[in-house]
C-alpha cells in the first residue's frame, strides 16, 4: 500500500512544488489572509497547501490555511509536517453539512472549493453524496463566503459540464454545451456540477459575491488517493503493482490530460488574475491523447503490457459515455497561464514518486 502522507519527504516532489513557487505571483497579497481550503486531503488540495505551505516559508508571508475534510485523522496524517504551524488549522467539515461551530469562528478571505466525488465507483456506489457536494455543498460554502466577508471563492468544476460532443467541434471553449442523459446514475455528477456554476452566478448576482470557475480537465498526479477509480488512475496502479494495464474499452476515447502541478498553477492564475463571473478551461493540448495511447504509453514506461477487460456493472454505470473531449485553454493563457509538463514528463514523475512511496 502506497503511503502518500509521506509524499513531503519525498526530493522529486519537493522539487515540483518549487516550480509553482517560483512563479511570479503577488504572493504579498496573502500576507495576514485566511485560505478555506474543502477537500484538502483530495488529488490537487493535498498538492495546493503544500504548495502554500513552501510559499509562507519561502516568501515569509504569514496567512492562515483553514483545511476541510470528512475525516480530521486524514487530514492530521497527510499533513503532519505542519502540525506546529499555527497557520495551518485542520477543521473536520462535510460540506454536505451544516458549518461547523469551529469553522464558523473564522473568517475567510479565499474559498477553495474542491470537495467532490471524482471517481466511477463514487458516482455509481454514492450518488446522492455525489450530487449534494456540488450543490448543497456549495451553497453551504457559499453561504459561509457571505456571512464571512469573503473577496475571492473559487469553484472548481469539471469537463464533465460540456457532457457529450454533439460532433460540431473539435474542442470545447467555455461556451459549448453539449448533451447529458439526466435520467442514469451517473448524471448526478455532470449536472451536479452544472447546477453548482448555475449556484455561483446566482449568488454573484444576489449575493455581489466574487467567483471564479476553473474546468479541469481529467487530473493525475503523484497525490491521486489509492481509491481513484479513474481509468487512468487504474492504469498507474497496474503499474505500480507490476500488472499489466486493464483497458476496460477499446480505448478510443480521446481526452485532455494534465498533472496536478500545472492544475494547481492554472488554479493560482484563476485565484489571482481571473475575472469574477467567468469560467476557465483548464487543460494543455501537449496533453490530449487517447485512452489506448496513454495505456501504451504507460505499458511501454513500465515494461508490461496493455490487456483488455470488460468492467462489471457497478463500474460500467460510473463510466462516462463521452468518446472525445477535448478542452480549447485559450483564456486561461490569455490571463498568463501555461503548462510545464507534457503527458509523458508528468506521467514519469508520478510513477517514479509513487514507486518510492510504495517502496
Amino acid at each position: 500500500m502506497i503511503n502518500t502522507s509521506k509524499i513531503y519527504n519525498n526530493s522529486i516532489y519537493i522539487n515540483l512544488l518549487y516550480n509553482i513557487v517560483n512563479i511570479k505571483f503577488p504572493w504579498n497579497q496573502l500576507e495576514n489572509k485566511t485560505f478555506l481550503i474543502a477537500g484538502s486531503t483530495g488529488l490537487i488540495g493535498s498538492c495546493l497547501i503544500d504548495i502554500l505551505s513552501i510559499v509562507q516559508e519561502t516568501y515569509k508571508i504569514k496567512f492562515k490555511i483553514l483545511a476541510t475534510g470528512r475525516s480530521k485523522e486524514r487530514l492530521e496524517t497527510r499533513f503532519s509536517y505542519l502540525k506546529n504551524n499555527n497557520n495551518f488549522i485542520p477543521i473536520q467539515q462535510d460540506v454536505i453539512d451544516e458549518i461547523s461551530d469551529e469553522l464558523n469562528g473564522y473568517n475567510s478571505d479565499y474559498i477553495i472549493h474542491l470537495a467532490s466525488n471524482t471517481h466511477p465507483i463514487d458516482y455509481a456506489s454514492k450518488p446522492i453524496d455525489t450530487i449534494l457536494a456540488n450543490i448543497q455543498g456549495t451553497k453551504n460554502l457559499l453561504d459561509y463566503a457571505y456571512s464571512h466577508n469573503n473577496t475571492r471563492f473559487i469553484y472548481a468544476s469539471s469537463v464533465e459540464i460540456y457532457g457529450e460532443n454533439r460532433g460540431d467541434v473539435e474542442k470545447f471553449d467555455e461556451n459549448y454545451c453539449g448533451y447529458i442523459d439526466c435520467n442514469t446514475l451517473r448524471a448526478g455528477y455532470p449536472e451536479g456540477k452544472r447546477a453548482g456554476e448555475a449556484l455561483c452566478q446566482a449568488y454573484i448576482k444576489e449575493k455581489n459575491l466574487d467567483i471564479v470557475i476553473p474546468r479541469f480537465c481529467r487530473i493525475y498526479g503523484p497525490t491521486m488517493l489509492m481509491s481513484d477509480t479513474k481509468a487512468l488512475s487504474q492504469f498507474i496502479k497496474n503499474v505500480l503493482n507490476g500488472e499489466n494495464i486493464v483497458l476496460k474499452s477499446e480505448g478510443k476515447q480521446y481526452f485532455s490530460y494534465l498533472d496536478v502541478f500545472d492544475a494547481v498553477s492554472a488554479l493560482l492564475y484563476c485565484l489571482f488574475y481571473g475575472k469574477n463571473g467567468e469560467a476557465y478551461n483548464i487543460a494543455d493540448e501537449k496533453s490530449d491523447i487517447t485512452l489506448k495511447n496513454l495505456a501504451q504509453l504507460l505499458a511501454k514506461e513500465s515494461g508490461t503490457k496493455v490487456i483488455f477487460d470488460l468492467p462489471s456493472e457497478t463500474e460500467k454505470a460510473g463510466f462516462s459515455k463521452a468518446t472525445k473531449a477535448i478542452l480549447d485553454s485559450t483564456k486561461i493563457k490569455q490571463l498568463g497561464w501555461k503548462s510545464i509538463f507534457n503527458i509523458e514528463q508528468g506521467l514519469n514523475y508520478t510513477l517514479s514518486i509513487l514507486k518510492e512511496l510504495n517502496q
